[in-house]
């Protein structure tokens, strides 16, 4: 994952353009079946309407002494997302109205864009603007903006059942890496492992998408689709860092995916931090989650967005995020999916305790030491399967990770003595 995220570094992504074409590409190369698509401009999705297109060549700042002070091939966050072709002399006071760059952060490039309203600009260090003196300043930005398409792409996984889980992350930020490069880099894990499945119980679909009008686009496509089958789902974006990780919540804040990836990261991470939809919200869960839309994508993140140092900036780089990082959150995510694939409600099928031995699945002494752990999970899931509760229900009754109690399930199904209900013992029949 960390290799692939230092080749998919360096390419300057924007909504649209060639950058997340190549960045799809590369993608594709080791996701067999992910699908590419591609939105005209001007096409209409719900309230919104897919922009133009926009490449950029380069760009690059001369002082008046006739030296290069900023150069668009040394990092591509030094121009403003979506800015319009220029090639004019300035004064320094008329270029200062198209600089940004920020004051607390005085030796790192911010992160720009302007992608609904017709504009240009750079972005500097606040160093590199302060050493700025008076004088005329030769200014090129090489863009095109025209009308063109907007592409995504996703991968189906169909499983036995039609029930299905969403994952989503975004093709559209240049060289950042942990707002960027860690989503899609993880998300592509997950979809070869999950292709790897040779029993899927669920289905899967994941999206590559440009953030927000991306999401929207698609859910202008298939938006009943989705409302009919997605059960639970997440947004896989500021997954590779070390520093922890981060729970955002769904809107409404009680569905499967909420709970399950609540218990997962309090298994994996105790001190995980959990924020709040109302005021932490700021990805594609806005879409999926929006009124009238409601479907279940909560968000699991190692450092939310916004919420580190380094968030929309030159600093965001391949020092922030780790092998070790992007494991990590590729780990929590995988065991949320697992969590799902074997999501239901236990139900024994004999009365009382049933004779364990004969199936290997109890110690043929007894004596003190001789219950090791699994047999208390294999016990306790006895104890409570009913058909009431699901399996994560009971496994936070009692305080186990579920993983383990599925282990437990997978062999009682396996002996004859336990079966998996898809509902509540006592609903929908």
């Amino acid at each position: 994952m960390y290799a692939l995220a230092k080749e998919l570094f360096p390419i300057c992504r924007s909504i649209t353009g060639e950058g997340v074409r190549a960045t799809l590409k590369i993608l594709a190369r080791d996701l067999p079946g992910l699908e590419i698509h591609e939105v005209p401009s001007g096409t209409k999705c719900f309230d919104w309407t897919v922009p133009q297109e926009w490449n950029i060549r380069g760009a690059h700042i001369v002082d008046p002494d006739g030296k290069k002070i900023v150069d668009f091939a040394d990092n591509n966050l030094h121009v403003v997302g979506y800015s319009e072709p220029i090639d004019r002399e300035m004064s320094r006071d008329e270029l200062g109205e198209h600089l940004h760059s920020r004051p607390d952060m005085p030796f790192h490039i911010p992160y720009v864009t302007s992608y609904y309203t017709r504009n240009w600009g750079f972005c500097v260090t606040h160093e590199q603007r302060s050493r700025m003196g008076p004088g005329i300043y030769k200014v090129k930005i090489d863009s095109t903006l025209a009308p063109g398409r907007l592409t995504y792409a996703e991968l189906r996984l169909p499983g036995r059942v039609k029930d299905e889980v969403l994952l989503s992350t975004y093709i559209c930020h240049p060289s950042m890496a942990n707002n960027e490069v860690s989503g899609p880099v993880v998300a592509a894990a997950l979809g070869r492992w999950l292709s790897s499945l040779p029993g899927r119980r669920l289905s899967y679909r994941i999206l590559f998408v440009p953030e927000t009008i991306g999401s929207i686009v698609y859910l202008s496509r298939h938006l009943p689709e989705l409302r009919e089958r997605v059960i639970a789902g997440y947004m896989v974006t500021c997954v590779g860092d070390d520093r922890g990780y981060s729970f955002l919540p769904t809107r409404k804040g009680n569905t499967l995916a909420d709970h399950t990836a609540q218990h997962i990261l309090k298994h994996v991470d105790p001190d995980f931090r959990t924020y709040s939809f109302a005021y932490d919200r700021g990805s594609d869960e806005r879409q999926y989650c929006a009124p009238g839309v409601d479907l279940p994508v909560a968000t699991v993140c190692r450092s939310l967005y916004a919420q580190y140092p380094e968030y929309h900036t030159s600093a965001d780089n391949l020092q922030v995020i780790s092998a070790s990082g992007l494991s990590g959150g590729f780990t929590a995510l995988q065991r949320c999916i697992a969590a799902l694939e074997a999501h239901g409600y236990p139900r024994t099928t004999v009365l009382c305790e049933p004779h364990l031995g004969p199936r290997g699945l109890y110690p043929a002494t007894s004596g003190v030491g001789a219950h090791d752990v699994n047999h208390w999970d294999i016990q306790n899931l006895f104890a409570y399967a009913d058909g009431t509760r699901s399996l994560l229900e009971i496994a936070d009754l009692l305080n186990r990770p579920v993983w383990f109690l599925q282990d437990a399930l997978k062999r009682l199904v396996s002996a004859g003595v336990m079966t998996v209900e898809p509902q509540r013992a006592g609903e929908g029949r």
